[in-house]
């Protein structure tokens, strides 16, 4: 359907105070320039000038992806059997025509008599006589109905949606609804005469009936906030027993505001609009479970959402299988060495109450870093281990899209403020913010800033700096609209630079001033350890595609993966028939972060203590490893991809050297090689980007590679070694005393004590012996380019 043409033309002088024949000889075209809406926040507070005309707070553009957040009000009105009145929209109405929807719903307006605008105060109380008489015009224009009262209805509480019109205008529709809607509920018989303007049809229905008619295969349209309130609301609760609902305050909420996104067949339109709410905020009047309108993704819930915040844990994670994992003898092994015999060693010295803390917060919030930071050297674990909670706390704020909700000026006044306040300030913490283990952290981060004052001044200026410059990068990205991603490939690089490149910066700043690293790794501070972070953050972004999608926020640029779409809605990759395309667009996304290695490797030639070589190479083996796991994987439109328990281990457990990197990244990069689809539309990069790592990586990977294969004859050496000294011992004892003189001239001359197997056996531990000594001098040579830090 066109967009209707609206002239002023077309418009009867605007007179103050409602006269008797409202509405009445106004067309559609009319009502939306001559009505002017009551335009709000997010936490319903009257904003601006207070209200726009209908036509503008419905626009849906580039400027105002989601028009401007107005009131609205929705009435359902049950007889005297308890059957609730639906009306079809007319066809002509300008926003979601011919759509079945509750008894009536429109919006609160300005300049009329009575009132229909509620202040702060009344709406706290439950007092909205305003949108009460917004309902009784509106009743009567909408349906003819007259007689009645504002008294007549119960005001229940408040609902937060928007919805794009697609399915009237298309993918770029610039009609849309953004609401805060007063749900107001009534029982009376009433005479309907509908207003064939507004109203197509009518008809009442019971429970039953109303579930029959929402049903798909109806073919029926309905309205988006009908199908929240009735799936989420009317259904589970009001509609149980219609009396409660009406007689008791048990399903009041004068406070909460309940928000949702739509389905995915109303986002979109002219804004690209997509997730933007966050988590469905459905009810919890007796614990029952509420229906969830969700076509926006296939993923299924999973997890206790409570232990981490955004949407960690509510979407399936992509494990490999236990057969998948113990066909891998290797990996069994290193996993089974990794966590019981070569655990890496423990640094920090806990001795008092709040590093202790510290120490146990930083296990519960990264298992994966924890470690890695415990073995750096005492002169460092702590400064590195304050650096990453603080960061952690800062990223916490930035990340609970709930907290701030409608007070995004605060979210960004304590991003900003986060380095001069709750850094330095004894007793400093923060309540309600998080989730889990990271709503601990803030908790008790008071805690942190002690440990932090603790430490050297040079290490607390360079943590107070980054942490400066990232809470304000990070708060320039806060009242940005990300539900659709970035929208360039720089806003992409430039978010990766806050959250990441920083703490590369930090990090090699802190080498330096700790004095484990020299001033050649800090000058590298802002270009190539601002790379290794960019390489970090991508593979992250990359696999969490999922999650940021449903938490409705994502940080994709919009300037590569709108190459992959029909409908330039970024959740369209969730669809399986779309899945030729989201494929390579992840291609496309995991070859853009390879371009990042070569750079990280050459950081990692700066480096030459062996401790801080390896907290840098475990998350970037770790991140390669993903990048292969993902690459060409379809899995990752329908949950987490996680690499391998065992692989993990075998990663960890090879990061000691130049050569352990490189045989990693050696390996992997072939691995993505071998797998370019000939087709895939970023095949030559990928091809060019995978070779040009293998060249890079050849030479130390190769003697990695053959250091391997050395020390796994190592140990068979020992065991050769330890079988044929026994032998030896045995026949040179012969029954007496073992005595070196009677060993040695057994080994001297193994033929005169005992024949053949004598020999054999002294041969073996010749033999044996000499690889044991040559193969641990090879092995000491190709790690000579790091050295131990001393404890």
């Amino acid at each position: 359907k066109n967009q209707k043409e609206m002239t002023k033309a077309n418009v009867i002088a605007y007179v103050p105070g409602v006269p008797s024949n409202w509405g009445k000889g106004l067309s559609q075209e009319d009502l939306m320039i001559r009505d002017e809406c009551i335009i709000v926040d997010e936490n319903d507070h009257i904003t601006g000038k207070g209200h726009g005309t209908k036509k503008a707070v419905h626009t849906f553009s580039v400027d105002t992806p989601r028009g401007n957040l107005h009131r609205a009000f929705s009435v359902f009105i049950f007889n005297e059997e308890g059957k609730l009145l639906l009306q079809q929209r007319a066809a002509d109405k300008i926003t979601f025509p011919s759509v079945w929807t509750n008894t009536c719903c429109s919006h609160q307006l300005h300049g009329f008599s009575p009132n229909e605008v509620d202040d702060d105060e009344s709406i706290a109380k439950g007092e909205v006589s305003g949108a009460k008489n917004a309902a009784v015009r509106k009743l009567e224009h909408e349906l003819g109905i007259v007689g009645f009262n504002p008294s007549d209805f119960k005001y229940l509480t408040r609902l937060h949606y928007w919805a794009a019109d697609v399915v009237t205008y298309g993918n770029t529709a610039p009609w849309g609804e953004h609401e805060i809607d007063y749900i107001l509920f009534a029982k009376k018989n009433v005479e309907v005469q509908p207003n064939p303007e507004e109203v197509k049809d009518i008809r009442y229905v019971d429970a039953n009936e109303l579930k029959e008619m929402m049903n798909p295969s109806s073919g029926l349209l309905w309205s988006p906030w009908f199908r929240i309130i009735a799936e989420n609301f009317l259904f589970p609760h009001w509609w149980k027993d219609l009396n409660v609902t009406l007689q008791t305050n048990k399903y009041v909420d004068f406070a909460k505001i309940h928000r949702f996104d739509p389905t995915i067949e109303h986002m979109g339109g002219a804004g690209g609009a997509g997730k933007w709410l966050g988590h469905p905020s459905v009810p919890s009047y007796d614990a029952a479970p509420a229906l969830i309108s969700s076509a926006n993704t296939n993923a299924a819930i999973a997890g206790d959402s409570s232990l981490k915040q955004g949407s960690y844990g509510k979407v399936i994670i992509h494990k490999h299988s236990l057969w998948s994992q113990l066909s891998r003898l290797d990996e069994v092994f290193a996993a089974l060495w990794f966590k019981y015999g070569a655990k890496m060693p423990n640094q920090l010295k806990k001795d008092n109450e709040n590093i202790v803390f510290c120490d146990d917060i930083l296990d519960k919030v990264s298992r994966s870093f924890a470690a890695v930071i415990r073995q750096l050297p005492r002169g460092l674990c702590v400064d590195i281990m304050v650096f990453y909670l603080v960061l952690r706390a800062l990223d916490t704020i930035e990340d609970d899209m709930d907290a701030f909700k409608g007070r995004e000026n605060d979210k960004i006044n304590h991003l900003n403020t986060f380095y001069k306040t709750a850094l330095v300030t004894d007793g400093w913490n923060m309540q309600g913010v998080g989730k889990g283990d990271e709503k601990r952290l803030l908790e008790q981060f008071y805690r942190c800033v002690s440990v932090f004052k603790s430490l050297p001044g040079a290490s607390q200026d360079v943590i107070a700096d980054i942490t400066r410059r990232m809470g304000e990068g990070m708060a320039s990205f806060v009242g940005r609209d990300l539900a659709q991603g970035t929208p360039t490939i720089a806003d992409y690089n430039l978010y990766c630079h806050y959250v990441a490149g920083l703490v590369g910066e930090g990090l090699s700043r802190l080498f330096t001033c700790c004095g484990y690293e020299s001033p050649e790794v800090a000058a590298v501070a802002k270009t190539l350890a601002n790379t290794m972070g960019l390489f970090l953050q991508k593979t992250n972004i990359i696999r969490d595609y999922l999650e940021d999608y449903v938490d409705g926020r994502s940080f994709l640029p919009q300037e590569i993966w709108r190459k992959y779409t029909t409908t330039a809605d970024l959740g369209e990759f969730t669809q399986p028939a779309a899945r030729g395309k989201a494929v390579a667009c992840l291609n496309h996304l995991v070859t853009d972060a390879l371009q990042c290695v070569p750079e990280c490797l050459q950081y990692m030639t700066l480096l030459h203590t062996e401790e801080v070589f390896r907290f840098c190479a475990i998350p970037q083996v770790m991140a390669i490893a993903t990048l292969s796991d993902i690459y060409n994987n379809p899995k990752v439109f329908t949950g987490v991809v996680k690499i391998r328990k065992g692989m993990a281990a075998k990663l960890i457990l090879d990061t000691k050297s130049t050569g352990g990197l490189h045989k990693w990244f050696n390996v992997l990069s072939r691995d993505i090689l071998a797998r370019v689809p000939s087709s895939d539309p970023s095949a030559a990069r990928t091809r060019d980007i995978c070779k040009q790592i293998i060249q890079l990586t050849d030479r130390h990977s190769k003697s990695a590679i053959a250091g391997s294969y050395i020390q796994s004859f190592n140990v068979a050496a020992s065991v050769a070694l330890a079988a044929s000294l026994y032998r030896l011992i045995g026949v040179a004892v012969g029954g007496e005393k073992l005595s070196l003189n009677g060993l040695t001239s057994v080994l001297m001359a193994p033929s005169k004590h005992g024949g053949k197997p004598t020999v054999i056996a002294a041969g073996l531990f010749f033999c044996s012996l000499a690889f044991i000594v040559v193969t641990n001098l090879f092995v000491g040579t190709s790690r000579s380019d790091l050295r131990r830090a001393d404890h």
